[in-house]
């Protein structure tokens, strides 16, 4: 057997550089409020956020190397180390908590507090760090390599072409550029739709297919490669061109449970694709996803072990005298903090949660923990169904709650809070991952970086308690200027439990649905998470995987060398392209909060509409147009090797 190839980070073990200073956390924590308020109003506003690793990576080099005249790389990923907390916990608190504050408005419970908002995404998101601790060896360092990790490759990757600078740099900020523009020009101005949907229905067919035409996207799918990204797509084909039809043609004229204006059921031959998707496909992805995450956990649990036992031997002792790179929190301080945040969560009353709580939000925490760790290293965090998780958690510790007696409007509060504090865990055990992917590659010293972490994760609970007040203060989750859809689907699931009215058949057909792509050998969480998400994702990652492919396997090289340059430049440019989206999504989130709307699609008319499909498919083709561009041939530089032949 082939001895494994020790990895080598850009910042040798033995190197000293600063990296944990002040002006790196200071600057990390104004990001980490920053993006986390911005996130929270995009995600109530839309149904989602956007990733704020690589843009506070962009922003601190910025600062740090243009202003502060500073020339660190382990400052500058400090500074998303902390910046990149705000985003995560930013996703897990608006997904559920506004459930909370929909019931008070129906009269069923008191609204929360901004205190009890920040300590519940406080205890979140502190969990969320801490249980990564004893996942990192297991994941980060000997999954090297098999887990790609997209979104801490790419930082990493703009990391590196800023220290570096020459052509690397220049190919990275060729592709941030391209995308901030495309970017703004298809979600600011609106020129063309980022989402491009092509529904067929007739007497006996409903089916849809269609992509998010966004550079963000394909650049993941080129990071992840084919069979990654092949995996994906192929459950988002089961999703749309089979059940979905099949739930169409099968229930024909009987009556759905979806409701017309007057109140009456629809016939399922009424129903479009996207109704039948967020209504029915929707918990059988949930299925998918939480079976699809057992057995991942299953498959990982031996190496679990072995790592847990490894940082146990070290229990109690001073580890700092070992290698920097390898350095992570002392298992003693990681487990006190815990149990410290287990009996905080149980024992303090704005906390709707009692002792039986207090454990599921520990035992469910950590394995969701592993699960997001997991599946955010195979199809990135932009991807990562944090709500799905959310799901299937609040499914069984609704039922828990019901079956113990704790149900009524008190259990539905205290199931949306324990599936709150999970879902923020499985949200920053994500985030965290890629985060010391980044400072993996680059040579960073883990412990500084989960320090950072726990410190971006206090600023942006904070934040979050007072952006979230003031909005529905303002406007009121569920109206139609923040309409809350994640939190609007998790209020039906937990009162659909506490009913008896949640479609349990369906979710027991994606546990089997995954236990059969299983038994065949597929793996199983990348295709359950392309069955949960909208074929509309996984169709532009397949894209950015056929390329990857094209340019490894398919296409001519002179040598090995110059095969190699071109794979990596399409690296770079791809790292580069998931920057620029990301850029710009937290600069439209800010025009939001601000007011401002730059759309300018109204001059077109309603002709323009008609055809604004395939104008988004033409302008996407334009983009990975120059994705071939940059990985042509003449860019590479070859090594000459004839003194190694000799």
């Amino acid at each position: 057997m082939e001895e494994k190839k020790e990895f080598k980070p850009f910042i040798s073990a033995d190197k000293i550089i600063p990296e944990f200073t002040v002006a790196s956390v200071i600057l990390g924590i104004i990001l980490a409020v920053v993006f986390g308020a911005a996130n929270a109003y995009l995600g109530l506003r839309v149904g989602m956020t956007v990733s704020a690793s690589i843009p506070a990576a962009v922003i601190s080099m910025g600062v740090i190397r243009v202003i502060l005249k500073k020339d660190s790389i382990l400052e500058n990923n400090m500074v998303q180390t902390v910046g990149s907390a705000g985003e995560s916990l930013a996703a897990g608190a608006i997904f559920t908590l506004p459930a909370v504050f929909m019931w008070a408005a129906e009269g069923k419970c008191d609204t929360p507090s901004f205190l009890t908002i920040a300590i519940i995404a406080l205890c979140g998101g502190w969990l969320g760090v801490l249980f990564m601790v004893p996942l990192r060896t297991a994941l980060i360092v000997e999954e090297h390599g098999v887990l790609p990790y997209p979104e801490g490759t790419a930082c990493a990757e703009v990391l590196l072409a800023g220290e570096e600078g020459g052509e690397k740099s220049k190919v990275v900020f060729s592709g941030l550029g391209i995308a901030a523009v495309y970017k703004f020009i298809a979600d600011g101005l609106k020129l063309f739709p980022s989402e491009v949907n092509f529904d067929i229905k007739t007497t006996n067919i409903t089916c849809g297919v269609g992509m998010d035409v966004l550079p963000a996207l394909a650049g993941v799918g080129y990071i992840c490669g084919l069979k990654i990204s092949s995996y994906m797509f192929a459950g988002g084909i089961l999703s749309y061109l089979v059940l979905i039809p099949a739930i169409a043609y099968f229930g024909g004229d009987s009556a759905s449970t979806v409701l017309d204006e007057a109140g009456k059921a629809l016939p399922f031959s009424a129903l479009d694709p996207g109704t039948i998707w967020s209504k029915y496909i929707r918990y059988i992805g949930a299925g998918a996803v939480a079976a699809g995450g057992i057995m991942s956990l299953l498959k990982t649990l031996p190496t679990m072990i072995k790592t847990f036992g490894a940082a146990m031997k070290g229990f109690g002792k001073n580890v700092s005298g070992g290698d920097r790179t390898q350095q992570d929190l002392p298992m003693h301080i990681v487990l006190i903090a815990v149990a410290v945040l287990a009996v905080a969560i149980w024992l303090i009353p704005t906390i709707p949660v009692n002792l039986a709580g207090a454990i599921i939000i520990v035992v469910f925490g950590f394995f969701f923990a592993t699960v997001s760790s997991r599946m955010v290293g195979l199809v990135g965090s932009s991807n990562n169904p944090v709500s799905g998780m959310a799901i299937a958690t609040l499914i069984l510790t609704t039922v828990i709650f019901k079956v113990t007696g704790n149900d009524g409007a008190a259990g539905m509060v205290a199931a949306i809070t324990v599936g709150t504090v999970i879902c923020i865990i499985a949200a920053i055990a994500g985030d965290t991952s890629q985060d010391l992917k980044t400072g993996y590659i680059i040579g960073a010293t883990p412990k500084k970086q989960q320090i950072g972490e726990l410190i971006g994760a206090f600023a942006a609970a904070i934040a979050i308690g007072g952006v979230m007040y003031l909005l529905n203060a303002a406007w009121g989750f569920g109206s139609e200027a923040i309409p809350a859809p994640q939190a609007s689907l998790m209020k039906m699931v937990v009162e659909g439990v506490m009913g008896g009215t949640l479609p349990w058949p369906l979710i027991f057909m994606g546990i089997f649905i995954a236990i059969a792509v299983e038994v065949i050998g597929i793996p199983v969480l990348a295709f359950a998470v392309g069955l949960y998400l909208p074929i509309h994702l996984s169709a532009p990652i397949f894209v950015g995987g056929l390329i990857k492919w094209y340019m490894e396997d398919k296409r001519k090289y002179a040598n090995e060398n110059q095969k190699k340059g071109c794979v990596e430049a399409g690296v770079l440019y791809s790292s580069g392209m998931i920057a620029g989206e990301g850029l710009v999504g937290i600069l439209l989130a800010i025009f939001a909060v601000l007011g401002l709307n730059p759309d300018i699609s109204g001059i077109y008319g309603d002709s323009f509409a008609t055809v604004g499909n395939w104008v988004g498919l033409l302008a996407f083709a334009l983009l990975l147009a120059t994705m071939f561009f940059f990985c042509r041939k003449k860019n590479t530089v070859e090594i000459d090797t004839t003194d190694e032949l000799k």
